[in-house]
């Protein structure tokens, strides 16, 4: 893992609606090179996906969705599910499409044809990872007539079944390439999440493979057994200790803060702590409380309901605290406690409730771990931890993997497919429930008609089967 030295995107042309004709322009001309090393293109696309994926507008929307923040504002808000084409434009045709999708083709490409196989790895893991958060937010999206422009100016969007498979495929892939021989122009500085190490990488292939067979068990056409089996196969080969966590470090100076630190800091436009996610630690005694949340200027941890009107001492309310929103916090992307979590659901599928428990019980472990709490204050914890039983366990499952997975976009993933944890959603004359997608974007709607586009933020995603 290195930390971040430099912050400035690297700006792709869009997929459709705007010429990429300059960028693809032949010619000699030495000040506009034809191609851009793959050594320039990596870290752009890693702080692309830390920054602005999975710790930007994706996240914090989610964050609001799955009760751990909430924002002090008036309604109608984000958090009371008023999401729109144009809320969810950035996140599609500024980050996802150009500046992740169409470089990481770019450094694919390249990487391959010239034996640089590490890049190549870490290039499909990356899209992989990427092309799951798309299509876990909108179902159906484009992948397969994606950067054909200008033979295909409108691209029709893959199922999410499809989308599915080639997540599989695009990770087996890169196990391939990491697989090779390392050639002489490999990945070291520049990846900030491993530097390099492809043993690293192999881990976090391997945990992501595991994540998406788990996304699939209640997903039609597949059977939770199978799905099961298939996650603890590929967990055998994955993470096997907080030291292998895919994490972004950020050194927290000039414009290399790390992401939550924007989002819940004083520029933040008044984002606090959710109420339920408080209120599940304080009844629980969770010794976590206080390293993921501050405490309120009246002595307390105090967490914003969802639905009240704007407190005037916003003060009042716990923030996200330093570990995960400090200026030189880090960025999970995935982590060792995830991977057990997911093992310990397996497990449960596999084998009942007896067997799921000392996994379900290291998987706690390892986030406190993670942490630094103390192991007085974990053994407390996990000793007071009800005992798992085919009535209790999923839910106790999830319910301690959404604390592990705090600000992750895969506590709104486990939502949908578990409906854990029981969350009760803001409610007025309109708005009923929990948006189970988000909308289109406006651009897409605009200069991409596709007749995808006509489902509405309550239609379940395929695989969501809850």
């Amino acid at each position: 893992m290195k930390k971040i030295q430099a912050m400035i995107l690297f700006l792709g042309c869009t997929v459709m609606g705007s010429s990429c004709k300059k960028f693809l322009d032949i010619n000699t001309d030495p000040n506009n090179p034809l191609s851009v090393k793959e050594a320039q293109i990596l870290p752009q696309v890693i702080v692309t996906t830390s920054t602005t994926v999975t710790g930007g507008t994706t996240a914090n929307i989610i964050a609001y969705w799955m009760q751990q923040l909430s924002l002090n504002q008036p309604y109608p808000s984000l958090e009371s599910y008023t999401i729109t084409p144009v809320d969810v434009d950035n996140t599609w045709n500024y980050y996802l499409y150009p500046n992740i999708f169409q470089n990481l083709t770019i450094m694919i490409n390249q990487a391959t044809q010239a034996h640089h196989y590490g890049y190549a790895a870490i290039g499909k893991t990356l899209y992989a990872y990427n092309l799951a958060i798309a299509s876990d937010l909108w179902g159906n999206v484009i992948y397969s007539q994606g950067f054909k422009i200008p033979e295909i100016m409108q691209p029709a969007y893959d199922k999410q079944e499809a989308v599915y498979g080639t997540i599989q495929q695009m990770l087996d892939s890169a196990l391939y390439f990491m697989d090779q021989p390392v050639s002489k122009v490999k990945p070291e500085q520049e990846d900030y999440i491993y530097g390099g190490d492809m043993d690293q990488w192999r881990k976090f292939a391997w945990t992501l493979k595991a994540r998406y067979y788990l996304r699939l068990t209640k997903a039609p056409g597949h059977t939770a057994a199978a799905q099961a089996d298939k996650a603890l196969e590929a967990l055998k080969k994955g993470f096997g200790s907080n030291s292998d966590n895919a994490l972004v470090a950020y050194p927290g100076g000039g414009a290399a803060e790390n992401p939550w630190y924007m989002n819940t800091g004083d520029a933040s436009g008044g984002v606090v702590m959710g109420q339920s996610f408080i209120d599940s630690l304080v009844s629980r005694k969770d010794p976590r409380l206080s390293v993921l949340a501050t405490i309120g200027n009246k002595g307390n941890y105090a967490g914003r309901r969802v639905g009240d009107v704007p407190a005037p001492d916003p003060d009042s309310f716990s923030l996200v605290n330093n570990f995960y929103a400090g200026k030189s916090a880090s960025l999970y992307l995935a982590t060792y406690a995830e991977a057990l979590f997911i093992k310990a659901e397996a497990t449960l599928i596999k084998q009942g409730a007896a067997a799921a428990s000392p996994v379900y019980l290291d998987a706690i472990a390892a986030h406190m771990n993670m942490l630094g709490i103390a192991a007085n204050a974990q053994q407390t914890y996990r000793n007071a931890r009800p005992a798992l039983t085919t009535e209790n366990a999923l839910n106790q499952i999830i319910t301690e993997k959404y604390v592990a997975n705090f600000l992750s976009p895969e506590t709104y993933n486990d939502w949908r497919r578990t409906g854990f944890p029981v969350l009760k959603p803001y409610q007025d004359e309109i708005v009923k429930a929990i948006p189970r997608r988000w909308p289109y974007p406006a651009n897409e709607l605009l200069t991409n008609p596709q007749p995808d586009q006509k489902v509405s933020v309550n239609d379940r995603l395929w695989w969501d089967g809850n």
